[in-house]
């Protein structure tokens, strides 16, 4: 059987927005004119206040690094320990594993001693995070947007305007090299609030209408990723093949709903779980469902997740006909990651006496760290494909043969994503537990 291969992400996405990058001065000083009004992506009619410090300077080319065995295992493993410690119990969830690789290897390149130590270790294992930007370069800009398959990717990094902040040249120059980012400065007041929602709002078109509510007054600086996907089926369920059905929930509830039923070619077992593929429209991306076997529990299945075993349960795809269930559903998920990303690793990143970000900038009033690191996303599955957005967000304060046929009936809690067929990472990685 030709090796079937497959990138699993957690579809939180969102418009690329090209632009430049600010200053070549050694450091960009937030209280001087180092730039003209720009518009923050598109900011849906509001005339914006921040300053586009991106705007005189182009980023450099950078030739990126091909995905290799070593940079797709380790984005396995970052995807599935996030999923598996990032969900809520007895909730459905959705994590992005690309957001938030992508939002946090740009703080990253703020960091330097033991926070960036730690930083690299969870972000890319043992691969540096020189290595890292290159591979994730590739990556995520290599990822094909097409007509009936959309997938966008958006970075930005909002910095208060305040004359006790110096910002690095450097720092702003690598994010926009290898994340193709904006940045812009702002008052950090009200109208910023309204410019960033703006912002992620455009950026994964309209399914995450706001990331902020309110600007604390530590806040300095806010990055933020965000991706949007649309992608239509390859084979789009008719409607006879749509019909009502019953689905037994995580607290034992059988709940009314409705079924799309199809025949899938793509069957997968990994021994506790069985499952299916279904291709999207254009043939790079898919949706992979898996279903406990019985007497297996969902929190049980999850647990048991690694990254290595994902990949090779989607590599081993078996091409026989299997007949499916599965129910339209549509969510919205929120969680901030501060405990999580502590417990993995990189605790002195949200310690004000431990953090390190000097190569990100320098405070006048007190040490840089990562205050919240807050996760918002939105999926949407029906007939005719899957709408899906994430944005992750991290503010930094200062302060001080003939076979039988197959069956596979989501019937019950079960996980699923969305896949890129060329890769086996996870871009989006999801559990329904209840409607």
């Amino acid at each position: 059987m030709k090796r079937f291969r497959t990138y699993l992400a957690l579809l939180l996405i969102a418009a690329i927005i090209a632009s430049g990058v600010a200053g070549c001065a050694e450091s960009v000083g937030s209280g001087e004119n180092a730039g003209s009004t720009g518009n923050a992506g598109s900011t849906g009619g509001v005339r914006a206040q921040a300053v586009n410090l991106m705007e005189d300077i182009d980023p450099n080319i950078v030739n990126g690094r091909p995905a290799g065995d070593v940079f797709i295992a380790s984005m396995a493993d970052f995807a599935i320990e996030l999923f598996k410690n990032g969900i809520t119990d007895g909730e459905n969830s959705l994590i992005s594993p690309l957001s938030l690789m992508l939002a946090l290897a740009m703080t990253a390149n703020g960091a330097d001693g033991e926070t960036l130590r730690q930083m690299e270790r969870l972000l890319g294992g043992s691969i540096p995070l020189g290595d890292l930007n290159e591979y994730l370069y590739n990556y995520a800009y290599g990822l094909d947007d097409l007509p009936e398959s959309r997938l966008k990717i958006a970075n930005s990094i909002w910095i208060r305007d305040n004359e006790s902040l110096r910002v690095e040249a450097d720092f702003l120059q690598r994010n926009a090299d290898y994340f193709r980012a904006e940045a812009f400065r702002s008052a950090f007041d009200s109208q910023t609030v309204t410019e960033i929602n703006d912002w992620v709002d455009a950026n994964t078109e309209g399914m995450i209408d706001r990331i902020l509510d309110v600007i604390a007054p530590e806040h300095i600086m806010f990055l933020i990723n965000a991706i949007m996907f649309d992608a239509e089926w390859e084979q789009v369920y008719t409607l006879e093949s749509v019909r009502p059905g019953e689905f037994t929930d995580i607290g034992g509830a059988v709940l009314d709903v409705e079924f799309m039923h199809s025949a899938e070619q793509l069957y997968l077992d990994d021994g506790m779980a069985t499952g299916f593929i279904k291709p999207y429209a254009g043939g790079r991306y898919s949706f992979a469902a898996l279903l406990p076997n019985e007497g297996v529990s969902i929190e049980a299945y999850i647990q048991s997740l690694t990254g290595e075993g994902l990949l090779r349960t989607l590599a081993n795809a078996q091409y026989e006909t299997v007949y499916t269930s599965m129910p339209k559903f549509e969510f919205e998920y929120e969680i901030t990651l501060n405990d999580v990303l502590a417990a993995l690793g990189m605790p002195d990143a949200f310690d004000s006496g431990s953090a390190d970000f000097s190569r990100m900038a320098t405070f006048a009033h007190g040490p840089i760290y990562i205050s919240q690191v807050l996760h918002k996303t939105f999926i949407s599955v029906d007939e005719l494909g899957t709408r899906a957005g994430a944005v992750t967000m991290v503010a930094m304060a200062g302060r001080g043969a003939l076979l039988e046929p197959k069956y596979v009936d989501l019937d019950r809690p079960f996980v699923f994503a969305i896949i890129d067929n060329a890769t086996n990472l996870p871009v989006f990685i999801g559990t329904v537990m209840t409607f």
